[in-house]
């Protein structure tokens, strides 16, 4: 990754900071996006990155903190890490909430991405790496209705960018399952349908994140990954 510029959103917490993480200690130069600014600051210290706090809904505030970023050398990947976990039977969800989530989890996907695309697609070898979840690819469960809903809109959306932007820009989905960071509490122990039998540690999706970022999957465009030790087909 040495020499790449990466936008990761999420960055101050969950897979969005592991893959910081990572991506820093391979070299890359990264713009972190998030809301959260005290934490964000926290990791643009560990990783030398880029602290650009902005909600990822407001497409006019998304469009300049990417512009600033892009303007001091270009930006040839993106991870959309950003997103919300939102529990509730469909019977019982307003459509205020029913919003709310499909509003960061896709519109906000879809903003980042879009602000991306003069600088993603000046660039040879781009690609984007969108994070979805198992639940947008078989929702199997009661009371994730708006979740799933928007998530299973990320991987359409992935799958209709690759096709969009394709050869200039490559664009990959993953779709983790439950991961041990702070989205996963109260929910830790439900396992026993998963292959694996065990929660993923983040550091496991921000390798498969970093695999889809690279030029070892130069071949890999419009795929979603099941990155769920197992869930969506045991």
């Amino acid at each position: 990754m040495g020499g790449r510029r990466i936008l990761v959103t999420g960055a101050a917490a969950g897979i969005g900071r592991c893959t910081a993480k990572l991506l820093a200690e391979d070299g890359a130069t990264l713009g972190l996006l998030d809301r959260d600014e005290e934490a964000l600051e926290e990791v643009a210290r560990d990783t030398g990155g880029a602290a650009l706090e902005v909600d990822i809904t407001d497409e006019q505030a998304v469009r300049r903190r990417v512009q600033d970023f892009g303007a001091s050398g270009g930006i040839d990947g993106l991870v959309n890490a950003a997103g919300i976990m939102f529990r509730g039977a469909a019977a019982d969800v307003p459509a205020a909430e029913w919003r709310r989530v499909l509003d960061v989890n896709l519109t906000g996907t879809y903003i980042v991405a879009r602000s991306s695309l003069p600088w993603l697609s000046r660039e040879g070898g781009a690609s984007i790496v969108n994070i979805a979840s198992a639940q947008g690819l078989l929702p199997n469960a009661p009371g994730y209705s708006a979740y799933a809903a928007s998530k299973g809109g990320v991987i359409a959306l992935s799958k209709a960018l690759a096709a969009e932007l394709a050869p200039a820009v490559r664009v990959n989905v993953i779709c983790p399952g439950m991961v041990d960071t702070a989205m996963a509490d109260g929910h830790r122990g439900n396992v026993e349908n998963y292959a694996l039998k065990r929660l993923a540690d983040p550091i496991e999706i921000a390798h498969t994140i970093r695999f889809l970022l690279s030029s070892d999957s130069s071949y890999i465009t419009g795929a979603a990954l099941a990155t769920d030790g197992g869930r969506t087909f045991h």
